[in-house]
């Protein structure tokens, strides 16, 4: 009785082809280099346009959650503004220093009530961003400067819907003869809200790092947005009548008194105010880049702090 004898596993094993030869030059070796990213980095843009897709999402995830089981859905955005003006119209229409001009005042109020509501509510919601996603962070990774941009475009959405009734209001009260049509200096109006914007995100990422490692910042924001509201005066008053010289001096350092006085005067067709427009732009973009500065220097620790 003969017995096989069977051959050595390598034997047997198929032959299969080396992943990298042998004989390859260290030139052509694939080469991984990891390298320290700097601590105090404003932005990387190369790495937000990879996920600019996760930030639309992130945006329209924010707005459907907003009006999510709501009767009235994206009218929200419009009540806002439209009660304020309702408000002060009834309280402060008569001492608001608008009395002598063409413009009544609740198209007065509501064209300063529509980016000052934007502004707040974009301010606040990118605050509590970080914070509101932390199964996002503490989970994956991707560019955590994308929550709170996510937090400011929802809130671009709601003033595109109000503005509408911005346009409609205007529409009215030049049927019945008021003379607030527009001027040249409504090509402005688009560069505003930009800035607005930018404003926004730079103090809402600053307060978005900040109340993830102080958790009672968020409670601040609240109470901070409500006095931020009274000392723009422009909202609710006439400046040129109402706020001393020296006053306009110095309202501009607050970026949003000088951009929501000339988004006002850009749609209904007043003069810009030069000076207030070039201070609170400044102090706006010195918002967001002190804010993307801090923010990409904590970001590290959100995952562990959260």
């Amino acid at each position: 009785m003969s017995s096989a004898v069977e051959a050595p596993l390598e034997e047997r094993l198929p032959a299969t082809p080396d992943l990298v030869p042998s004989d390859a030059p260290a030139d052509d070796l694939p080469v991984t280099i990891i390298e320290r990213r700097p601590d105090w980095q404003i932005v990387d843009l190369r790495e937000l346009w990879r996920y600019h897709e996760l930030l639309f999402f992130l945006t329209w995830r924010d707005v459907k959650v907003r009006y999510k089981q709501t009767v009235l859905g994206a009218a929200w955005a419009v009540l806002q503004p439209l009660a304020t003006m309702i408000v002060f119209t009834l309280f402060l229409g008569r001492m608001a220093g608008v009395a002598t001009t063409d413009v009544p005042y609740p198209l007065f109020v509501f064209a300063g009530m529509l980016p000052w509501t934007f502004f707040a509510n974009a301010v606040s919601s990118a605050g509590n961003s970080v914070v509101g996603n932390q199964n996002l962070v503490t989970k994956v990774y991707f560019p955590r400067l994308i929550i709170p941009m996510s937090a400011v475009g929802a809130g671009l959405v709601d003033f595109a819907v109000a503005f509408g009734l911005l346009l409609l209001m205007m529409v009215g009260y030049m049927m019945v003869g008021y003379a607030v049509a527009p001027s040249w200096q409504i090509v402005f109006a688009p560069l505003l809200i930009l800035l607005m914007t930018v404003a926004a995100m730079g103090f809402g990422t600053l307060l978005s790092a900040l109340t993830v490692a102080y958790r009672d910042v968020r409670y601040a924001v609240q109470f901070g947005v409500q006095l931020w509201m009274f000392a723009t005066p422009c909202i609710y008053l006439n400046p040129e009548t109402a706020i001393g010289p020296n006053a306009r001096l110095l309202l501009p350092l607050n970026p949003a008194y000088g951009l929501i006085y000339n988004f006002r005067q850009s749609m209904l067709g007043g003069p810009l105010d030069v000076y207030s427009l070039s201070v609170s732009a400044a102090v706006g973009i010195a918002a967001l880049l002190l804010g993307c500065l801090y923010f990409r220097r904590v970001e590290r620790g959100f995952a562990d702090i959260i």
